[in-house]
């Protein structure tokens, strides 16, 4: 087993809602083993109040969590990245920074949940669907034996957790 920490940056446009969730989740779940950060391209400028109530409601530490523009993670003082996942089709398709160290990447886009109409029992719903789905991906992905796979295995896998959807409810 690896004593390694490997560092992940999760991209998505607003860094608001998505990439949060999905920093927060792997920080939690990931322990040790992984440090999480996110950004995004256009930052909305600070965390959906939403995305802060149900990590809160889920014991999932908030504090520190902003949004952010990805530039803070192409400079030479950054952290060392070995994966940068985007959640949000508009981040896949953006020409993205020069990431020093070329990390590995993949798209595991989602629907946003900030982009949801409805009613609040609708918002929150949208809301937890992402969530729940984030939790799921990055329970598997947390669960590889990283260190074991080579680059192209351990890319496919990747590929699979992005494809993954919610947990079917029998």
């Amino acid at each position: 087993m690896s004593d390694k920490t490997y560092t992940i940056l999760f991209l998505c446009t607003g860094n608001s809602t998505r990439s949060i969730l999905a920093e927060a989740i792997l920080n939690e779940i990931g322990r040790d083993r992984f440090r999480a950060y996110s950004a995004g391209s256009r930052p909305a400028g600070q965390v959906h109040p939403l995305a802060l109530e149900l990590l809160q409601r889920n014991r999932i530490p908030t504090e520190g969590l902003r949004s952010k523009r990805w530039d803070e993670f192409a400079t030479p003082d950054a952290p060392h990245l070995d994966f940068v996942f985007t959640v949000c089709d508009n981040a896949a398709g953006e020409a993205c920074p020069v990431w020093p160290g070329q990390p590995m990447t993949a798209h595991w886009g989602l629907e946003d949940p900030a982009a949801a109409d409805g009613t609040d029992d609708e918002r929150h719903r949208a809301f937890s669907q992402a969530f729940l789905l984030l939790h799921r991906r990055l329970s598997l992905f947390a669960s590889l034996p990283i260190a074991k796979l080579e680059g192209l295995a351990l890319k496919r896998e990747l590929e699979q957790i992005g494809r993954t959807g919610p947990a079917q409810e029998s």
